[in-house]
């Protein structure tokens, strides 16, 4: 009897230190969150600084090399000008250069920063994946050991499925911002550079050479518009504003169009049932993303040239079909979700997530039809 109860001290102490284990996990995955919080508030602050010390180092490359030509200018005209003059374009020359000096120091400091935040976020996010993964595990290892064995087996595959779904989501999520970060990096964040250079320009040019002005403020307002381009376009891909205002089927046309004149592939829309049907909003904007990425994975992977979009809009169902003629896979392998392509598991969820049916039909070298039957509810 002596000997039951040591037995039952030990269980009982090994059950306190799982659980003292466990809540330890959870202060720290909460800090974790707190000060990855912390480091993305840091990052994004650190690229606009950055963004800025870049805009200011540019406006300073062109002033300096306007600065040193009129201190050419000045140094080859000793009768127009006096000493004052050529001293005061000698240190206004000077000036400048030390303050680009200075940007350059600040910016190469600002990117050894940035490098670093982003590693530390990076071994952040994995710490806090694997802590987050034990903070589960010693959950149920708890409910082993307190002998509730019910519903074990299903919180096993909700925890795996859960594990798996936020990994994806988080995947998801970065790709995104990244993505999003480097459209805008790259296109409008540079063209506002150009454009504020190109503004200062013209101030420049108003004294110097007033007939160079037209010329300049025309290139600026092509910028701009090059620029108002490229920012519609971000705005697009992440929200289009017509899938509100006008609906699925002229979001769907606009898509459509605007991918043709990237790409070689040759799109046809058919609808059946009323272009100017509505369908609830969550619905059209599932839909519309749904065939965004099958166009988009076709334009990728397929080799196309043609393709079909055919929507049959039915009282209780919406039909979608999305066939093209090019080298085709092998949906069979597809079809396992440790070698199914991101997009594709994209679709397949949303479809899932919206009480319908997928069915992908594909064998290499004779192209690919995708097929879903959405249900909808008014």
């Amino acid at each position: 009897m002596h000997n039951f109860s040591q037995i039952d001290q030990v269980i009982n102490r090994m059950l306190t230190t799982v659980a003292e284990g466990r809540k330890q996990i959870a202060v720290f995955i909460k800090q974790g969150q707190e000060q990855r919080n912390l480091l993305m508030a840091e990052l994004v602050e650190l690229k606009s600084a950055l963004i800025k010390v870049i805009t200011q180092a540019d406006r300073l490359e062109q002033d300096y090399k306007l600065a040193r030509q009129h201190l050419l200018e000045v140094n080859g005209n000793f009768t127009k000008y006096s000493a004052q003059e050529i001293q005061v374009a000698y240190d206004e020359a000077k000036y400048i250069q030390k303050q680009l000096l200075k940007m350059y120091e600040e910016e190469e400091e600002n990117q050894q920063r940035l490098k670093e935040l982003e590693a530390a976020l990076l071994q952040l996010n994995e710490t806090l994946t694997k802590a987050e993964k034990l903070e589960g595990q010693t959950e149920l290892a708890l409910q082993l050991l307190s002998g509730d064995l019910q519903h074990t087996n299903v919180k096993l595959d909700e925890l795996q499925l859960r594990q798996q779904l936020s990994l994806r989501i988080i995947k998801a999520q970065e790709e995104e911002r990244l993505r999003v970060a480097r459209e805008i990096h790259d296109g409008p964040a540079q063209s506002m550079a150009n454009v504020v250079l190109r503004a200062e320009i013209c101030e420049k040019l108003m004294a110097l050479e007033p007939e160079k002005v037209k010329e300049e403020l025309h290139d600026l307002k092509a910028m701009v518009k090059e620029s108002l381009q490229e920012v519609r376009k971000i705005i697009f891909n992440l929200r289009p504003m017509v899938l509100d205002d006008l609906g699925l089927i002229p979001t769907l046309r606009r898509f459509i169009s605007e991918l043709q004149k990237h790409t070689k592939l040759t799109i046809e829309l058919v609808v059946l049932g009323g272009d100017n049907q509505r369908l609830p909003n969550t619905l059209e904007v599932a839909v519309f993303r749904i065939i965004q990425e099958a166009l988009n994975n076709i334009c990728k992977h397929a080799q196309a040239q043609r393709c079909l979009v055919k929507l049959e809009m039915l009282p209780k169902r919406l039909h979608i079909l999305v066939s093209d003629d090019g080298c085709g896979f092998d949906p069979d392998l597809s079809a396992n979700a440790k070698t199914e392509s991101f997009g594709l598991l994209g679709m397949r969820e949303r479809v899932e997530l919206l009480k319908g049916e997928m069915e992908i039909t594909s064998a290499p070298g004779s192209g690919s039809e995708i097929q879903i039957m959405i249900p909808i509810k008014r």
